[in-house]
């Protein structure tokens, strides 16, 4: 088994519970059916989101999914000029048979300019 990370982000339309929650499960889940994951395999997942998301934690989306035996964690993203706002990105440590070069990093919504490279 290799340990690998993947990458992604999302941006809501708004800042409330629901909104966070629901945001965050939809790129969990994207991220987990574009790389055939299993939850069990998932080390840690850290989010971090923009300032003016504060009405929930990202976490809670995972736990509320069943990641229940990793790590989580949240934080603020550093705040940078003109940069995405209501933003969640996250990145999770997977153990699992693929390589980092397999790896299909989602990026969704406005979060799409953050990779122009990929093809989401």
């Amino acid at each position: 088994m290799n340990m690998v990370s993947i990458r992604g982000a999302i941006t809501l339309s708004e800042n409330n519970s629901d909104e966070i929650i629901k945001a965050t499960k939809e790129l969990l889940l994207e991220i987990e059916d574009r790389n055939k994951l299993y939850r069990e395999n998932v080390i840690s997942i850290l989010f971090s989101s923009t300032k003016d998301l504060n009405a929930e934690y990202p976490a809670k989306a995972a736990r509320l999914l069943g990641y229940t035996q990793c790590g989580l964690m949240c934080f603020n993203e550093m705040e940078v000029v003109d940069s995405l706002k209501r933003c969640i990105r996250v990145i999770v440590l997977y153990n699992g048979n693929m390589e980092q070069k397999e790896v299909n990093h989602v990026y969704l919504k406005k979060a799409k300019v953050l990779r122009p490279d990929l093809n989401n």
